[in-house]
């Protein structure tokens, strides 16, 4: 019988609050699991009570120690707040020195898979893999988001109508009924939960319409078609944020990278499809290696 520890250990719902002081910044994280460290870098508007705990746990059941963290400033964090990915991807790298980590899989959602793009060019050494999950490439795309994610993701809070929209497929009853049975999941936690991300501030970040290029860093790109490490992007057939078109178009560009696209889905497939994309995560870290 597991011990009270050993839940606490395995349990995203459960996971206990932690801090960790970075010259003048206190970042909270959480860390469940035992064994190859994966840190994930959040999305815009988002905590570490905004991963979904079944997908966070099915990591762990992969043989991952999992460390979820907010951004300076956010959530229960202390700090200057920003979404400036070099800003970011600074605090990602202190914070996994700060742990005594030493190389991991990196892990970005979104906004965080930008983060997780800059630190894996300024950083190499530090990242084993990168798995980026319904985020962009950098430099000019061949499909912008769509102004529906932009008008929505601006709308102060949250709710199961609002999440849907964003992060789902509406037109799908399947992605529907997912939306639900994450949205569940996701309220389980009560205790220690952190503060949602001041809805003024993000939509003032946001701007009010897309741009092209949405991540302009041409010195990203450059090093994503030198890279040596193996990168996974995890997307939708209909991610109105990030549209996936703009990954398959450098497809033939980008040396190690590899594409798994959920069908009837959206901004967040981890989501609707937990298990199965922390199944595909663990098997592309114990498979792949770095190109010779």
């Amino acid at each position: 019988m597991d011990s009270n520890a050993d839940r606490l250990q395995k349990s995203a719902a459960l996971a206990p609050n932690q801090f960790v002081e970075l010259e003048g910044r206190r970042l909270a994280f959480r860390s469940i699991g035992k064994g190859t460290p994966l840190v994930l870098c959040t999305r815009f508007r988002g905590t570490m009570d905004t991963w979904d705990p079944a997908f966070l746990d099915g990591l762990v059941a992969e043989g991952l120690r999992v460390i979820t963290f907010d951004y300076a400033g956010l959530g229960l964090s202390a700090g200057e707040r920003t979404y400036n990915p070099a800003v970011l991807a600074k605090d990602t790298a202190a914070l996994i020195g700060a742990l005594g980590l030493g190389r991991v899989v990196l892990g970005g959602r979104s906004l965080g898979g930008i983060v997780a793009q800059v630190l894996l060019a300024t950083r190499p050494d530090l990242v084993s893999h990168a798995v980026l999950i319904g985020t962009t490439p950098p430099g000019p795309v061949v499909k912008l988001p769509e102004q529906l994610f932009i008008d929505t993701a601006r709308i102060p809070g949250s709710s199961l109508d609002k999440d849907t929209i964003l992060f789902f497929e509406p037109a799908s009853a399947e992605s529907r009924a997912a939306a639900e049975r994450s949205a569940k999941r996701l309220s389980v936690r009560q205790e220690g939960r952190s503060p949602e991300v001041p809805g003024e501030w993000a939509a003032a970040q946001l701007g009010d319409r897309p741009r092209n290029p949405p991540f302009p860093a041409d010195a990203v790109l450059a090093a994503l078609k030198a890279t040596k490490v193996p990168v996974l992007h995890i997307g939708a057939d209909h991610d109105i944020a990030f549209p996936v078109e703009n990954w398959y178009a450098l497809n033939s560009q980008l040396p190690t990278l590899q594409l798994l696209t959920y069908p009837r889905a959206g901004h967040a497939p981890h989501h609707q499809y937990p298990e199965a994309a922390a199944a595909y995560i663990g098997t592309f870290i114990r498979t792949v290696r770095a190109a010779a």
